[in-house]
Formats: structure tokens, C-alpha cells, sequence
């Protein structure tokens, strides 16, 4: 694509073009950052362009990527984004907040924010001709990757922790593509794909690894400013960002993916200043945030051990960027226990009809411990995405609400059993 410049290193800074196929710097292992030629999209596309596209998913937004337009419309590659953004009055009421609102991102065609990432993968996997599309996964970046594939007719390999919800590993089987679970820990998984990619020819997806993701990643920071905007202004002729977002955080890819979107809308003169980016880890996969409190660089690895499958990550390879991403905006990097994910899952589900997985859980667990803290103030716009549906991991979802009641097919049971007060 003419708007598709090539790779920078976000470390060294030095530039690539973008006939080779780099995952990271060759110079110092750090990650690539897609370069886009922001002055010839500013020439070409506006809020308004985009707007009357009318296209209803992340491909309204062709302008802005490094891919050109897949083929196959009318299947799932061509459903993925423009997910609801959610007000979510009673909580907001109860957290003191009013401006409150969840980027639902479990209504994608998977079922996790994954797909915007798999989507653009595998459209610059048929550009550039790949015979096969290789990732690991705990569940959804693969489960994301086998649907998108199967859309494209794309032959996908994915190598999963033994370990990963049954859910998760029934949607990678579904989908047709080669499910691999290996002995050991997403991490290792993750290197064992590294080198068969280099063994065997085939394209890495990898979430912080492939540029690519990040690129796929950064929609949701483009609808999140085009709906934001479009609640106040029936044809916006400019977007509106939020003061804070809040996202969960394993590999840190979403973060830096959404970092990298706001940027690009800031450089354009479509949004007037970055958001507030804060991350939440599950206090058992917490290298991103320990770096972020020691005031550290690069982050070291932890042994991940948390509810939240999608964030258990040891070593995030997108870790630099998205302390970055943090440090940059004024963000915060917040922890907390599995005990107020379980809580979070029960809140969102009772009080806003909403079901999310653990590591979606996550970032509204952080909002509540932000609130707590006097982090964010009452009249700011905040956003909480949500990344995954509660059907991704349905043992966690019966730890969040326990046990049906069993009872006779009796209405003297029926009674013995609902509390008192519980029905008119």
C-alpha cells in the first residue's frame, strides 16, 4: 500500500522498508512500529470520509492501516470491530462516575478483541503470499487467528498451552485449523512458534512480536474516538478522545496497540491530545506493572500464576512499548487479586447484564481499585475495554457465581428455595 511506508524500531529508531518481513529490529531485538505516510492519508481521508463510508467494521478504517482491502466480504473477516461502547448508568451511579462507558469487545466474531489483530495478520498474510499462518496462544489470539484464517481459506497452526480453558481449544478445533498443545507455558509455546517460523517459511503472528497486531489492535482506539464523538455531534467534523482507557495487560501488545492508534489520530489533527492510558494486571502476571512502579526500562520475567488465562504471561514481549505507552500518556500501571476479577466478573454480569472472561474482568477491577485511589475524577470521560466474552471460560465464570440450586419438580420446593422477598 502507497500509505505503508515501512518498520522503525521503537528502541533505536532506525528504519526498515517494507518489502522485508521483520518482526523485530535485526539491530537490537526491539519491536517494529508500522510507519505510515500520515501526510498523504491527511490529503485523503477525514473524520467525515470515513464516517460516510458506512462500512460497520474495522476496515472503515482502510485509510488508516498498512493493508489493502481483504477480500472475501460478507464473512467474518469482514465483522470484526465497531463493537458497542456501552454506558453503563448503575455502575457509573454506584463508582461515583459520570462519564463511564465499556468498549464491548466480546461481541466480535470470536468473541474477543483478537480478532482486530488476526484480521489485519491475515490480509498481510495473503499480500504476501504465506503458505501458513502460525501462532501461540492461550486460547483467543488463537482461536482469533483459526477464524479469521478459516475466512480466508488461510491455513493456520496453533500452539496452545495444555493447560488453556477446553472452551478456548474447542474454537481453535472448530475453525479447522492444526491445534498443537504443548507440554509447558504460553511462553515457551510462544519461542517453539518463533522457531518454527524460521525453520519452515511460515508467517508469525505473534501478539507483541508481528507488527502487524498492533496495527490491527489500534482500531479500537479509532472507534472509541468516532463514537465517543458521535454521542454529542450528529456528523462530527473532528473526534473526541476520553481522559483515561482502561485495559487489562499480558503481552502489553493492546496497550501499545492503542497507543499507537491515538498517536496517529493526534499527528492527523483528528483528536486533540492522548489519553490517559492504564493498564491492569492480575497481581500474579504483574512485569509490566513491577516495572512500571521500580521505574525500569525493560521488564523482567515473573512466574504467571492468575484466573485471568488470557493475561498469564511470564515474559510480555510487548512489555518495553507498553511502559512506554503508560509513561508517555500519564498513565498508571494498577494491580490487583484474582478474588476482585472473580468479583468484577459477578458485578459486571448483575448490575450491567454484561458476561466477560477474567482477563476483561480485569480492566474493570482496575477501575474500581482507581476509584479507591482517587485516580480518576468524577466528570472525566473514561472508557473500560472490555476484551472477551464470558463464554471464553465458563470454570471461571461459576467460580464468579456459584453453584445453580438444585431442587423437586415441586412448588413447595420452588418456594423452600428463592428467598424471601426475592419475587413480587
Amino acid at each position: 500500500m502507497p500509505e505503508f511506508l515501512g518498520y522503525r524500531c521503537s528502541r533505536c529508531g532506525r528504519e526498515y522498508p517494507p518489502e522485508d518481513v521483520f518482526y523485530l529490529c535485526p539491530d537490537d531485538g526491539a519491536n517494529l512500529d508500522v510507519v505510515l505516510d500520515l501526510a498523504r492519508i491527511r490529503a485523503s481521508a477525514s473524520p467525515q470520509s470515513i464516517g460516510a463510508s458506512g462500512e460497520a467494521s474495522l476496515w472503515r478504517y482502510l485509510p488508516l492501516l498498512p493493508v489493502g482491502e481483504p477480500g472475501h466480504r460478507g464473512t467474518p473477516l469482514w465483522s470484526v470491530g465497531w463493537t458497542p461502547l456501552l454506558a453503563p448508568s448503575r455502575l457509573a451511579t454506584k463508582l461515583g462516575l459520570r462519564h463511564l462507558w465499556f468498549k464491548d469487545d466480546g461481541r466480535n466474531p470470536t468473541a474477543s478483541f483478537k480478532d482486530r489483530a488476526s484480521a489485519v495478520v491475515v490480509a498481510r498474510a495473503q499480500e504476501i503470499g504465506a503458505a501458513v499462518v502460525v501462532t501461540a496462544s492461550t486460547g483467543n489470539a488463537g482461536a482469533a487467528l483459526a477464524g479469521m484464517a478459516a475466512a480466508a481459506a488461510q491455513p493456520a497452526v496453533i500452539l496452545a498451552p495444555r493447560t488453556a480453558p477446553p472452551a478456548k481449544v474447542a474454537q481453535l478445533l472448530i475453525y479447522g485449523a492444526r491445534v498443537l498443545l504443548v507440554e509447558g507455558t504460553y511462553d515457551q509455546a510462544f519461542d517453539l512458534t518463533v522457531e518454527a517460523a524460521a525453520a519452515l517459511g511460515w508467517y508469525c503472528r505473534n501478539t507483541g512480536y508481528n507488527p502487524f497486531t498492533a496495527e490491527g489492535k489500534k482500531t479500537a482506539a479509532f472507534e472509541i474516538c468516532e463514537q465517543l464523538a458521535a454521542t454529542t455531534q450528529a456528523a462530527p467534523r473532528a473526534w473526541t478522545c476520553p481522559e483515561a482507557v482502561f485495559v487489562s495487560v499480558g503481552d502489553g501488545n493492546i496497550l501499545s496497540g492503542l497507543h499507537k492508534g491515538f498517536r496517529d489520530l493526534f499527528e492527523l489533527g483528528w483528536i486533540p491530545r492522548l489519553p490517559r492510558l492504564i493498564g491492569v494486571q492480575a497481581e500474579g502476571s504483574a512485569a509490566v506493572a513491577r516495572a512500571f512502579v521500580a521505574g525500569a526500562d525493560e521488564v523482567r520475567p515473573v512466574r504467571a500464576e492468575t484466573i485471568a488465562d488470557s493475561i498469564a504471561v511470564d515474559l510480555p514481549r510487548d512489555g518495553a512499548r507498553a511502559l512506554r505507552a503508560v509513561r508517555e500518556t500519564g498513565g498508571q500501571m494498577l494491580t490487583v487479586p484474582d478474588v476482585a476479577i472473580l468479583d468484577a466478573i459477578r458485578e459486571l454480569g448483575v448490575v450491567e447484564g454484561i458476561f466477560a472472561e477474567p482477563a476483561a474482568a480485569t480492566a474493570y477491577a482496575g477501575l474500581v481499585e482507581a476509584v479507591r485511589r482517587g485516580l480518576v475524577a468524577p466528570d472525566e470521560r473514561i472508557v473500560v475495554l472490555l476484551t472477551g466474552s464470558g463464554l471464553k471460560d465458563v470454570r471461571a465464570a461459576m467460580q464468579a457465581a456459584g453453584e445453580a440450586t438444585v431442587i423437586e419438580p415441586r412448588l413447595a420446593a420452588l418456594r423452600r428455595a428463592l428467598p424471601q422477598g426475592v419475587l413480587p
